[in-house]
């Protein structure tokens, strides 16, 4: 689980962090919440890996809602016209953190 853990901490650094400067131009507080769920994804992953059994589950799943999160706040920023478009390597990555988190809760 942990080898999952640098592509979330690529994703922060090098794609969502302007993503969230454009969205905080119009919307300071989406922006603030996805820089909240995104950064959550690390977080609860690098507790969880310290952690065991059913502590270990339960950071993971939060994981899995923030990574839910971070997709929702970049979807409506998108609806919204916050973003024009939202990089198709972003969202590859992120869909693949989610199916990581998800595959290791089963």
């Amino acid at each position: 689980m942990l080898r999952i853990y640098s592509t979330v901490i690529e994703v922060l650094r090098m794609m969502l962090r302007p993503v969230i400067a454009d969205i905080e131009k119009h919307d300071r507080d989406l922006g603030r919440q996805l820089r909240r769920a995104s950064g959550s994804i690390a977080l609860n992953l690098a507790e969880g890996s310290g952690s065991h059994g059913g502590t270990r589950t339960e950071r993971y799943r939060n994981a899995l809602g923030s990574a839910r999160e971070t997709g929702a706040c970049l979807d409506v920023a998108h609806a919204l016209g916050y973003v024009r478009s939202v990089d198709d390597r972003l969202l590859d990555r992120l869909d693949h953190v989610r199916a990581t988190i998800a595959k290791n809760l089963m």
